[in-house]
Order: C-alpha cells, then structure tokens, then sequence
C-alpha cells in the first residue's frame, strides 16, 4: 500500500539538514514577529551584562541596580495611554543582569522579553519573562538582529566578551549610521568600565572620531540612568508608531497586513539608494 511522502515542512528530518538552512533562519524572525505583533510591541530597551552577576555575589549591587532601573522604567512606561507597548524591557534571558531585567520588569507587573540563545552551559530562560515573550534562537545573528531592530534604548552593565561584543555591534551601528533612529546608550558603572576600557585613549589614538564618546553616557545609580534615559527617550515619545493590525481569526483583510518595517518601524538605514 503506498503512503504519502510528509509534507515538506512537517519533515523533520528535512529542516535539521543545511538545505534548510534559510528555512531555519526566517523561522527565527518570523516566529517572534508573531509574538510582538499579538503583543503589541513597538520598540524595546535593551540590557546586557554579565550572566555571572548573582543576587549575592560580589558584584551584587549591579544586580540590584538593574533590577531597580528595569523596574523605574515599567513603573514610567505602564503610565503611557497609547495602545501599543512601549519601551518594553528586552534582555538576553538568561540569569545574572539579564534576570535582574527581567524581573525588575516583573516586579512593575509590565510584560517584559528574553531573548535566549541555546548554549551547552550557563544560558537557561530566567523564570521572570514573560512567557508569550520567551523565546529560543539557535543563530547568534539572528538573536542579535532582534536586539537592534526595536531597541530605542540600550543600558550596558558590567560584563565580559559576550556584553563587549553585544555593545560594540550596537555602538558599530550606531557610529556607521546603519540605524534610522538616534539610540540612547547607557553604560553602566563608570568604575568598572573606565578600567576594563579606555573610550577617550581610541579617540586619542584616532581609532575612533572626538564626536563618537558622545555616543555614550555612563551612569552609576538607578536614578541617573533613569533621568539619562528619559531625556533620550523623550523625542521617541510621542512619534507614531503604525497601528497594529485587529483581525478576526478568518477574515480576509481588504489591504494587505503591514510590513515588518511599518509595523516596527525603520531602524536600519538602508545599504544602497
């Protein structure tokens, strides 16, 4: 008796092989695509740091800064009246400064985002995200894209080569003009960063232009960092964000549904005219 073959996309087998490759990537932006457009998510602020960092460890502070700084901005952007969610706090969702995040998130009662990459240790999702807001990727890229595509804001805590290279690709960007809007970037713990690294010496040096330190301000409270971000957050505040889409399970739209990009907005500049 012949069977029929599977279907191409319930071929399990099929999508772990390298064909599939594009099929695995475009899942991961898709899939939580999905998820911001039913959760109404126009843009984020993002925050990196150490997973090392513990509640009780010897850079605990940093810990409760986070948590306390995530919690003044889901206090602040729970009292907006617009219809999609703003400033949504984002972290890599992992533990340390990214479940400080989170939960500082938590503790506002605001919906919040883990963006987990699968690692053979360390990097589990932190049990503070919000669960329609968890999510799992498999390509670094992709995970990193996510990062920048709906970040207005970004707060750095201190950390190791994962924190330095997340904030370099975002400071790269920033510095290249690659993303439409002005980002506000918070280094946090001017201590800590000023001996792991030397910004004015690289403009010193040439290695970076005198006007790329404007690029950053550092911050050493929960309050500071707050009032930094609200002046940079302000012009954002009030700009339109495009409506996202009410449907009822079944109907067929007059228009066709926005695009990714109208729905959360260009932050990339585009790479050729």
């Amino acid at each position: 008796m012949n069977t029929r073959p599977l279907l191409a996309y319930k071929n399990d087998e099929f999508l772990d092989k390298p064909e599939a490759r594009s099929v695995r990537l475009l899942s991961e932006y898709l899939e939580p695509l999905s998820h911001f457009r039913r959760e109404k998510v126009s843009d984020t602020i993002v925050f990196f740091g150490s997973a090392r960092i513990r509640e009780d460890g010897p850079m605990a502070r940093y810990y409760a800064d986070a948590r306390e700084l995530a919690k003044q901005i889901s206090q602040w952007t729970n009292s907006f009246t617009c219809s999609n969610r703003r400033y949504v706090i984002c972290s890599g969702g992992g533990p340390g400064i990214m479940e400080a995040a989170n939960r500082g998130a938590a503790d506002a009662g605001a919906k919040n985002i883990g963006l987990n990459i699968g690692l053979p240790f360390e990097q589990f999702p932190n049990p503070y995200i919000t669960p329609e807001l968890s999510f799992e990727f498999h390509y670094f890229f992709m995970r990193k894209f996510w990062f920048a595509y709906m970040a207005k804001a970004l707060v750095v805590f201190p950390g190791g080569f994962g924190t330095l290279d997340e904030m370099f690709e975002i400071l790269t960007l920033a510095q290249t003009h690659k993303m439409v809007n002005q980002l506000t970037v918070i280094v946090y713990g001017s201590s800590y960063w000023k001996s792991v690294l030397n910004f004015e010496l690289l403009a010193a040096k040439g290695a970076i232009a005198q006007k790329d330190l404007s690029l950053i301000q550092f911050a050493d409270t929960p309050e500071e960092a707050f009032a930094l971000l609200q002046a940079g957050l302000h012009v954002h505040i009030h700009t339109p964000t495009a409506p996202f889409p009410e449907r009822r399970s079944g109907e067929i739209p007059e228009e066709p549904l926005p695009t990714a990009q109208e729905i959360l907005g260009p932050d990339f500049n585009k790479s050729r005219a």
